[in-house]
C-alpha cells in the first residue's frame, strides 16, 4: 500500500473532487483530451449552451442524446470506492460529472456540481420524467412542453444549493481528494480555496496538475490507485 491511499483509508472527512477522468473506465468519454467529446466538434461549448438550447431546440436535443447519453454504463471502482467511502460516513463526493454513475453505485452526500442528465422535467409544467421517455422524444407527452436535462449548461448559473453543500463539505474535510480532472474549469477549481486550513490535499491524475498551493500529486490510472485501496 502507497502512503497516499493509507492517506485515503485513514481520512475521517474526505472531499473527493472529481470530473470526467473518473467516468472514461466506464466507457464514457471524457471532454477535452484526445479523443475526448470536443475532439471533431468545433463548436462543442455551444452545442452545449443555453444560446443554442434556446436558438435549436431540435439541434440541441440530438447532440445530447447522440453523444451524451450512456444508459448501459456501470459504475467502476472508483465510483464504488468513493461511495463505499460515503456509506460509512466518512466521506463526501463533489463532482463535475452529470452522467448518474455515483447514484447508481449508492453515493451518499453527493453533491453533483453541474447536475444530472438523467433527472428531466418539462420546461412548460415542471413535471419530471424519466430519461427513457426523453430519448424517446424531447416533448412532454400531457401537454407538449420541451424536455430537458437538469444540468448546468453554458452560460447558466450553478444552483445555489449545490454551492453550499460543496462549501459545508470542505469546511469539514481533513483530506481533499481530486480525482480525474485538469482542475481548470471554474467555479468548480475555486471551491477549493474554501477548504478547511489544516486539511491535506491528495490529485490523483494521468497528467500532473499545476496547483498554487501545497498538495501531493500521484501520477497514476486512478483505477489502479482505488484497486488497491480496502474500504
Amino acid at each position: 500500500m502507497t502512503t497516499a491511499q493509507e492517506m485515503v483509508q485513514t481520512a475521517q472527512h474526505i472531499v473527493f473532487m472529481t470530473g470526467a477522468g473518473v467516468s472514461t473506465p466506464s466507457g464514457i468519454p471524457d471532454y477535452r483530451s484526445k479523443g475526448g467529446l470536443y475532439t471533431g466538434h468545433q463548436h462543442a461549448e455551444y452545442y452545449l449552451s443555453h444560446a443554442y438550447l434556446e436558438s435549436d431546440p431540435k439541434g440541441f436535443y440530438h447532440y445530447l442524446k447522440e453523444n451524451l447519453y450512456y444508459p448501459n454504463a456501470k459504475p467502476n471502482v472508483i465510483h464504488q470506492k468513493m461511495a463505499a467511502l460515503t456509506q460509512q460516513g466518512r466521506a463526501g463526493i463533489i463532482t463535475q460529472n452529470i452522467d448518474n454513475l455515483y447514484q447508481v453505485a449508492g453515493a451518499k452526500n453527493l453533491v453533483e456540481f453541474h447536475g444530472n442528465l438523467y433527472q428531466i422535467y418539462c420546461t412548460e409544467c415542471g413535471q419530471e420524467v424519466s430519461f427513457q421517455d426523453y430519448l424517446r422524444s424531447p416533448y412532454h407527452s400531457t401537454d407538449q412542453g420541451y424536455l430537458r436535462p437538469k444540468v448546468v449548461l453554458y452560460d447558466e448559473g450553478i444552483a445555489q444549493k449545490n454551492v453550499d453543500r460543496s462549501l459545508a463539505l470542505l469546511r469539514q474535510a481533513d483530506l481533499v481528494v481530486i480525482c480525474g480532472t485538469s482542475f481548470r474549469v471554474y467555479p468548480f477549481a475555486g471551491l477549493i480555496d474554501y477548504r478547511r486550513s489544516a486539511a491535506k490535499v491528495l490529485a490523483i491524475n494521468e497528467e500532473p496538475l499545476q496547483l498554487p498551493f501545497e498538495f501531493e500529486m500521484v501520477q497514476q490510472n486512478a483505477v489502479d490507485f482505488f484497486e488497491g485501496v480496502t474500504v
